[in-house]
């Protein structure tokens, strides 16, 4: 892109960042939309967002076309975690194997997964495209975006439906009678009276709302997990190459084959594990025992500074792999399993749009910040990055709120 558009580095960071400031604005928008006109159609508005976006980025005649399509991108993205959510949340049940935390936990696993497909299908695009066409390797990347999201939209009718639980939330109980038939074979039937559904009101959806009791010490610790999570990911994750090479050493090769390994075989699994741990555990134990070793593992990468010998090489490279691990468990998986069973149906998406929004602007800030503090300290930097990681273990300790200890939705008053 930088070579094509001869862009100047202000211009390649307001690239970089359109997506990101996209998604900000489309976490806040998207889950208060998601609970005001219902998942269904939020989420399919949604794809629509991906394969334009998607195409229009792929065939950016100029960079202005590209800024403007990576910032529709960015809103997809942020309107898709909050109708997601939602949907896992709903559609499962609250205990055994399965449950709603596992589902919503499995987010972190799928995102590791998906990141390592997107890798192999750069090396295979990278094999398949003619040497004198190699600069349309970005563009192809792009524009396959575009197909996950018309696969689903070609399968929507057989495998998608409106939420029961929004559906009743909004007055509408012969709906969520159908919508139950469909999906479950669940022969429901509406008991109140019809008189007494004609003057039911749907819930007021407001972001005001996640800040009254009893949701404002969860919104709270939500808020503190999701910006310190995201500060510490953009860190370790999204600046991993540039760790392993200016830290470690290691080559482009040794770079790319040590990143593509370091998430397979750690955040991956972490993820996986983090699914397991989910219907069993409390997720407050879980995550405060993934800040831990988070915390661990940075202090080590601060005392180790630029490793010299074998076995400092070994060791700093066996701590990111530690991080990577917790961070799929623990805290990567749990930033959405609070926001979405801290808050009931009519509110739901509203108070994941909101965490994530905050998870943006810790993103937004560790691209800031970070590179001044890696250029200033050196690996000294990781002692910054692992105060994230003790923060939010403190207002976990304070705040005993456990999401998964009871249903939700069948608190009285809800």
């Amino acid at each position: 892109m930088v070579r094509e558009f001869h862009l100047t580095p202000t211009l390649t960071g307001v690239v970089a960042s359109a997506i990101m400031v996209g998604t900000i604005i489309g976490n806040l928008l998207g889950g208060w939309l998601t609970d005001k006109y219902g998942r269904y159609s939020v989420f399919m508005a949604d794809m629509l967002f991906f394969v334009v976006s998607a195409i229009a980025a792929g065939l950016a005649p100029n960079v202005w076309v590209l800024i403007g399509a990576r910032f529709l991108m960015g809103i997809g993205v942020g309107v898709d975690l909050p109708v997601a959510m939602a949907y896992l949340a709903e559609f499962s049940k609250f205990t055994g194997k399965a449950n709603k935390a596992s589902r919503v936990a499995s987010w972190c696993p799928m995102w590791y997964a998906a990141s390592t497909v997107c890798f192999l299908l750069i090396f295979g695009l990278y094999f398949l495209l003619p040497p004198q066409h190699i600069d349309w390797l970005w563009r192809a990347s792009l524009l396959f975006g575009a197909v996950p999201a018309l696969l689903i939209i070609a399968v929507r009718s057989r495998f998608m439906n409106e939420s029961p639980l929004w559906a009743a939330n909004q007055g509408d109980l012969n709906g969520a009678v159908r919508i139950l038939k469909k999906s479950y074979g669940i022969e429901a039937h509406n008991a109140l009276p019809e008189e007494v559904q004609s003057v039911q009101k749907p819930p007021k959806v407001s972001y005001r709302e996640l800040f009254k009791a009893p949701y404002r010490q969860r919104t709270l610790v939500s808020s503190v997990m999701n910006v310190c999570v995201s500060f510490e990911y953009t860190a370790i994750a999204f600046f991993l190459p540039s760790i392993l090479a200016q830290f470690l050493g290691a080559g482009v090769f040794e770079t790319i084959s040590a990143s593509l390994g370091l998430n397979a075989l750690f955040a991956l699994t972490g993820g996986l594990l983090g699914m397991r741990l989910a219907w069993k555990f409390a997720s407050r134990h879980v995550a405060i025992a993934g800040f831990a070793l988070q915390f661990i593992a940075l202090t080590i990468l601060a005392i180790t500074g630029h490793p010299t010998s074998t076995i400092a090489i070994v060791v700093a490279i066996l701590m990111l792999g530690l991080w990577l691990f917790a961070e799929g468990f623990g805290p990567g998986a749990q930033i959405m399993v609070y926001p979405s069973l801290s808050y009931p149906t009519h509110i739901r998406a509203t108070g994941v749009g909101f965490s994530r929004a905050l998870s943006g602007i810790g993103s937004a800030l560790a691209l800031f910040i970070l590179p001044i503090l890696q250029a200033k300290f050196g690996t000294n930097m990781f002692w910054f990055v692992a105060l994230s990681a003790a923060l939010p273990i403190i207002f976990l300790l304070i705040i005993r709120f456990e999401p998964t200890a009871h249903d939700i939705d069948f608190e009285p008053g809800v």
